[in-house]
Parts: C-alpha cells; structure tokens; sequence
C-alpha cells in the first residue's frame, strides 16, 4: 500500500507524474496545432489522385492516432495523481497486494502488480485474425 512508501518516495512519483502530465499535455496541444496547419487538402494536394488521397487518410489516422495514445496515457497519468492524494497509491487495483517500487519507477502510473498486470493482459487482450 501506499504507507509502504516514504514521503520522500511519494513526492518523488507525484513530481514524475506531474512532469509527465505536463509533457503529454505539451504533445497533445503540438499535434493538434500541427494538423490544423496541415490540412487535408495541403497534404492530398490539389490534384485527387488515389494515391495522394490514401497518403493524406494514412497522415490524418495516424496524428489521430497519436493524440489518441497521449491521451490515453494522460488519463493513467492522472488516475496515478488522484491514487496518490488518496493515499491509495502503489496499491494493486486487483489484488490490493503492494506494486514493486521498481515498477513504479518504470511505470509511475501502473495500478497493478506484476502478476496482476499479466492476468489483466491475457483477459483483455484483442483476439488478431482476420478482419472481414
């Protein structure tokens, strides 16, 4: 549980979550100013060839798709900072059993132990296979 670590370790993790809100928050805020200044037409171009136009769509998934991904990681991130001022931090979400401290220094936004994580992975993992 929380009170396994010291304060100086708690304040160490919100300063790490913090900065790294404020570095996603930075990111997010780049690539929507980014794609507003490339828009679709700049990148597809004037003529509307197939493959200028794929080229755009493949642009446009994939600045979505990052934004996306910081954002995901920005909601962790701030789920951390609440279990942290709740005092709940470094608590598994599953098993209520104490994270490592090393994984918490890898990943300061983890909820869950090791083993925990693994099982949460096998449970929720997409299924690859065909897509039609």
């Amino acid at each position: 549980m929380s009170t396994a670590l010291a304060e100086a370790q708690r304040a160490a993790f919100m300063l790490q979550l913090r900065r790294r809100y404020r570095d996603l928050w930075m990111d997010i805020r780049r690539e929507i100013s980014r794609a507003d200044l490339e828009t679709y037409q700049d990148t597809a171009g004037e003529t509307h060839d197939l493959a200028d136009e794929a080229t755009a769509d493949l642009v446009a998934d994939l600045n979505l798709a990052d934004i996306h991904r910081d954002v995901v990681e920005m909601r962790e991130v701030e789920a951390a900072i609440h279990r942290l001022m709740e005092g709940r931090y470094g608590a598994c979400a599953d098993c209520g059993k104490s994270i490592d401290v090393a994984r918490l220094r890898a990943n300061p936004a983890a909820q869950r132990c090791e083993r925990c994580q693994e099982r949460y992975e096998q449970l929720h993992m997409p299924t690859v296979g065909p897509s039609l």
